[in-house]
């Protein structure tokens, strides 16, 4: 008998959230804008819920000229001033402050691979953690994996990446699939890991 699938999380009336689950959480990810952008925004939840991230996150858009990490490397002073008086994004100066120092350090990181994407997957060599949950239950807040790349983030300068932080990137982006195993979206993601795993292992390695 097949199995009966439902979305693990996300349909309670909220069409954010449930276009959330169903077009993007654990869908590999290798473009570094959309990567800079779940960067920023998981930092901004710390402390918060996803929720109240998401119902700003064109706000947020705006406010960082979507996301565009090279100018907002680029940010000064003026722009910690404008975007502490936006009521439309979460006003924290550390939390902004964080956001343009990670965008230097994004940079930076994407001077020495060739993309920031090519980093982050490094630590999985390519392919998709598949967690195979049954339960919320047993979905963990950290792994050794996200305290292993929290270390190297905050080693190389990041701000706002605790190990529980940073999993939630590592859900959002794709480097693990938490869907439960009777998710409507636990086949696609899987499928889609595959297929991330055999375009990166046909990539060439940068040149020394």
């Amino acid at each position: 008998m097949a199995m009966k699938r439902t979305r693990c999380w996300g349909g309670n009336g909220d069409e954010l959230m449930t276009a959330y689950h169903d077009r993007e959480w654990g869908v590999p990810l290798h473009d570094d804008r959309k990567i800079f952008e779940f960067l920023v925004l998981e930092g901004m939840q710390a402390g918060l819920s996803w929720r109240t991230i998401l119902h700003k996150r064109e706000n947020f858009r705006r406010a960082f000229h979507g996301f565009d990490v090279e100018r907002v490397a680029r940010y000064g002073a003026r722009d910690v001033k404008r975007l502490l008086a936006d009521a439309g994004i979460i006003r924290n100066r550390l939390k902004i402050q964080a956001a343009i120092n990670n965008a230097r350090r994004f940079l930076e990181v994407r001077r020495e691979f060739g993309t920031f994407a090519r980093y982050m997957w490094g630590f999985v060599h390519g392919r998709p953690v598949q967690s195979r949950l049954r339960s919320f239950a047993d979905m963990p807040a950290l792994t050794s994996l996200s305290d292993e790349i929290s270390l190297d983030l905050k080693a190389r300068g990041f701000k706002f990446v605790g190990s529980t932080v940073v999993y939630s990137h590592l859900q959002a982006t794709g480097l693990v699939n938490d869907h439960l195993v009777t998710c409507v979206r636990y086949p696609e993601i899987v499928r889609r890991g595959r297929d991330a795993a055999a375009r990166y292992h046909k990539k060439k390695p940068r040149p020394a």
